[in-house]
């Protein structure tokens, strides 16, 4: 696929937005863009990667935005007085969310698979992405995480693949309700459950997704996908439930890894994922019944999938000193945040978990709930730090915080839970409590810089 359009990204440094533009200039169009970050000064390794690609970058001041040929390429919630949107209005230059730019591309695609749900999507994207790409298919990959098997030197923010087959996968959102724009072949709906938006916005969302598709991939053992694909044709579930078309029998977990055997028309597969828990055995159903549905070999898939190096951020192991042992997780949702702790749980040692919300807003969505999740998955050897949530400017309400949350948790009287305003602080509190046999989880979402923290923290242990 070759374009020669001309694309502005206002935020080219988003993990959404950074994929997408570099699938447009590996396919021959011309891109630039601009970035709060970029004009702080965070965040330089990730710029040098897109300027290493051709990408020109300028400061956020309009300055890039020469001709009304430029498309621009912005979220529809930046406000018209950002400099480079009002030097976009003035040239006359059309405009697009990253949203619409990529169903644009996905749905021209002869073939496609799209996925969707509430957790688990970059994953299982990355996956299919895989798998596609060892039985020869060539896919062309959009993901809002960097995929470690096709991440190098050359390549540290491989979050997206441009191949020559005619397969395009991608993750598709639904926190924003872009899921309606795309019109996949195949559709997986991995989970619905409270992130975003309410559950009934998010039963319409999903299921209009599910009805746009030629053939759905559901969640068995999911009581929202359930009840929205009962009856349904052109449907086929996954999951440990005996009724699952694709099922998981036999897990065998280990701290960093999952074995377990795909059951399918009678037939056993075996297979061993590198990447640990449960909810990662699901994530491997989901892909291996999609792939299935692509004409891929379940034998091949499988064998495949063994080799699933995982994704940055993912439950990802930054090193350990020691016998203490740093992980850096994107969880950020209630449900999210409930697979990493169990995976965490289902082996011997203390768990120190730290989270940074991902803004003011999901908290006054889900704070109760994220508050009950740590209150229940976490027990009295353990610790729980929060700080303030992530915040990058704008307007926003900020009346609710992540002190509310620890107020709850504390109520439960299950785990000892500390607010500490400033980040960097709550790194000195860890360290100060940290010993042999503890695991350091960091989580949250749309902060970068928390690998950079996880990192820091590691580097002081060896220190």
């Amino acid at each position: 696929m070759s374009n020669t359009k001309s694309y502005f990204f206002c935020g080219i440094g988003g993990s959404g937005m950074l994929p997408l533009a570099t699938i447009l200039a590996e396919q021959g169009a011309t891109v630039a863009g601009s970035d709060r970050a970029l004009d702080q000064g965070r965040l330089g390794a990730k710029f040098e990667y897109l300027q290493a690609r051709g990408i020109k970058l300028f400061a956020q001041d309009g300055s890039g935005l020469t001709h009304g040929g430029q498309i621009l390429v912005a979220s529809a919630a930046i406000e018209d007085s950002v400099p480079d949107v009002a030097k976009a209005h003035s040239l006359g230059c059309a405009r697009m969310t990253r949203a619409e730019l990529l169903a644009e591309l996905f749905n021209a695609a002869p073939r496609s698979v799209a996925i969707g749900g509430t957790s688990g999507k970059s994953t299982v994207t990355g996956m299919i992405g895989w798998i596609a790409s060892e039985v020869f298919l060539d896919p062309t990959i959009m993901n809002g995480a960097v995929m470690r098997n096709f991440a190098n030197d050359d390549a540290p923010f491989a979050s997206s693949r441009v191949g020559k087959g005619h397969l395009f996968v991608s993750e598709v959102d639904e926190s924003d309700g872009s899921i309606a724009l795309f019109r996949p072949e195949i559709a997986v709906l991995n989970n619905i459950t409270l992130d975003h938006k309410s559950l009934e916005e998010l039963r319409q969302l999903f299921g209009d997704f599910a009805g746009q598709a030629k053939c759905t991939i559901w969640n068995a053992d999911d009581p929202e996908c359930d009840a929205l694909m009962a009856g349904k044709s052109g449907a086929i579930s996954f999951g440990f439930a005996s009724s699952a078309d694709y099922q998981a029998v036999d897990l065998v977990e280990a701290p960093f890894s999952i074995g377990f055997n795909v059951i399918h028309n009678g037939n056993v597969y075996p297979v061993a994922l590198p990447v640990p828990g449960r909810h990662n055995a699901a994530n491997a159903l989901a892909a291996l019944a999609a792939c299935a549905a692509l004409g891929i070999d379940l034998e091949r898939s499988t064998k495949a999938i063994g080799q699933y190096k995982g994704l940055a951020r993912r439950f990802e192991i930054i090193g350990s000193e020691d016998d203490v042992t740093i992980i850096d997780d994107f969880g950020h949702n209630p449900d999210k945040i409930s697979a990493t702790l169990d995976t965490l749980k289902a082996f011997p040692g203390r768990v120190i978990a730290f989270f940074q919300p991902h803004g003011f807003g999901p908290l006054r969505v889900m704070g109760s709930e994220l508050a009950d999740v740590f209150a229940a998955k976490l027990d009295s050897r353990d610790r729980l730090f929060l700080c303030d949530p992530v915040y990058f400017g704008g307007t926003v309400d900020k009346s609710i915080g992540a002190d509310s949350v620890v107020v709850r948790v504390n109520k439960a009287d299950t785990v000892r839970a500390e607010h500490i305003a400033l980040r960097d602080d709550c790194g000195q509190a860890i360290l100060a409590i940290a010993k042999p046999g503890d695991r350091i989880v960091i989580m949250g979402a749309r902060d970068d810089t928390l690998s950079v923290f996880a990192l820091e923290i590691l580097h002081k242990l060896q220190k």
